[in-house]
């Protein structure tokens, strides 16, 4: 975090997103201020409340990537949720404070991912003995102190299995081992529309559940995964592991509420605008900051970041309630995408879509190369599709790539030729129907 200054964070952005400079500009103000904070004495830390973002903007225009992006570039606890998924009738089984408990499960297990990497090459070791154990079990003769000679001729074979097991060429072999299995106490029985909850059960009960050895028959690289995971969970502390994801939660989560305009409260005091209402002032205490009771311990919301998006068609930021506004005193407008901005998110991108294409046809010896012109002619249709149908911003450009390379795609494995150069004539050709027809929805969704 020392190096991500500002400025940085922007051009590490730029990579992956094009344009919304003030958007960017805005989330790289709040990410420094977290680390600022960290230098800050004790007694004002606490003071320092982290400033909220509401993003606007129409669809597909970078408002998730953005959050999603900021979050992995500081290595942080993220989460997404829609906010018009607690006002959905019928909506059982989902209270605002989920989100929460969402975000702490994805940071204990990002926290225990990284301490079970540090502990990979002992777990390894200890895995790969129990392994052998299972398929050359030392007899029982071998066990007492006159068999000198037979155990030497046990460790030879043994270290010849190994070398065996390392070189892979066991991979085809089955070997039955013996797994510890949560039980549940009580016989929850697998019918039709009960394994969901069964798993829910599991999950809620989490660590009060007894274990249970269980012999399982599979294949020698699986084994190997399964012990693997079950010794390197021998080797952390996972009361340490806790306390540290529900810091990292507590001090620099992240929680993306999309859809927020879908919660604004148009007015009315009857009808759906009720239910609106109510899942604001939910949403406000955590925001504001409350304590959140989690299975693994109570999680304060104090210094969560919330960025809210919304496209806000039929709704402004004004029409929530005047507390939650006050919660999100920083609000950005993302600009709507044209032509120029598709060219550019073809071309530009590290994980540009142009390239994610010619990477994936490479897997099946065929290559492929856009020219300046082929890129120029897919924003054009993709910008002319968008003003006809529906806006989708940039995601436009998947369904058209996708439409343009359907015939390559499908016929890759048969092809003989290795090189393809799509341009603009082939894009013409290609998407001719799409361009032509004024109901697009035939073509493109």
């Amino acid at each position: 975090m020392d190096n991500l200054t500002p400025k940085r964070i922007v051009e590490e952005l730029d990579r992956y997103i094009i344009g919304q400079n003030k958007a960017k500009k805005a989330v790289a103000i709040a990410l420094r201020n977290r680390w600022r904070r960290q230098r800050l004495s004790d007694e004002i830390k606490d003071e320092v409340l982290p400033k909220n973002i509401i993003m606007i903007g129409p669809t597909g225009v970078g408002k998730t990537e953005i959050a999603r992006r900021l979050a992995k570039l500081a290595g942080a606890p993220f989460v997404k949720v829609e906010a018009s998924k607690f006002t959905e009738v019928g909506y059982v089984g989902r209270d605002v404070e989920s989100m929460i408990r969402d975000l702490t499960e994805i940071s204990l297990n990002m926290v225990k991912t990284e301490y079970m990497e540090k502990v990979q090459e002992r777990a390894r070791a200890l895995a790969e003995e129990r392994l052998l154990d299972y398929l050359l079990p030392q007899p029982r003769a071998l066990r007492s102190a006159e068999a000198e000679e037979d155990k030497e001729k046990y460790r030879q074979t043994r270290e010849r299995l190994r070398q065996q097991l390392r070189e892979g060429k066991l991979d085809s072999r089955y070997v039955d081992i013996e797994v510890k299995e949560k039980a549940m106490p009580f016989g929850v029985v697998s019918n039709v529309g009960l394994e969901e909850l069964e798993i829910n059960l599991k999950e809620m009960l989490g660590n009060f559940l007894p274990e249970k050895q269980k012999r399982k028959k599979v294949k020698v690289p699986e084994a190997m995964i399964m012990l693997l995971q079950e010794e390197a969970g021998k080797l952390i502390d996972i009361d340490k592991v806790t306390k540290e994801a529900i810091e990292r939660v507590e001090q620099t989560g992240i929680v993306f509420v999309d859809e927020i305009d879908k919660i604004a409260n148009k007015g009315s005091s009857y009808g759906p605008d009720v239910s609106r209402e109510g899942v604001q002032r939910d949403l406000l205490p955590i925001v504001e900051g409350s304590t959140v009771t989690t299975k693994h311990g109570p999680v304060r919301t104090d210094h969560i970041l919330f960025i809210a998006a919304g496209a806000f068609h039929m709704t402004k930021p004004s029409d929530l309630i005047p507390e939650l506004q006050g919660r999100f005193p920083i609000r950005v407008e993302l600009e709507p995408l044209g032509k120029g901005e598709f060219v550019r998110i073809l071309k530009e991108p590290y994980n540009a879509l142009t390239k994610q294409y010619v990477a994936l046809l490479e897997t099946e010896n065929v290559n492929i190369e856009f020219t300046d012109d082929a890129v120029e002619e897919i924003a054009n249709i993709a910008a002319a599709v968008n003003d006809k149908a529906e806006n989708i911003g940039a995601r436009r450009l998947h369904t058209v790539l996708e439409k343009l390379l359907e015939d390559i795609s499908f016929e890759a494995p048969e092809r003989k030729n290795g090189k393809l150069v799509i341009d603009s004539i082939y894009v013409r050709t290609q998407l001719a129907d799409i361009v032509k027809d004024e109901d697009l929805s035939r073509y493109i969704l």
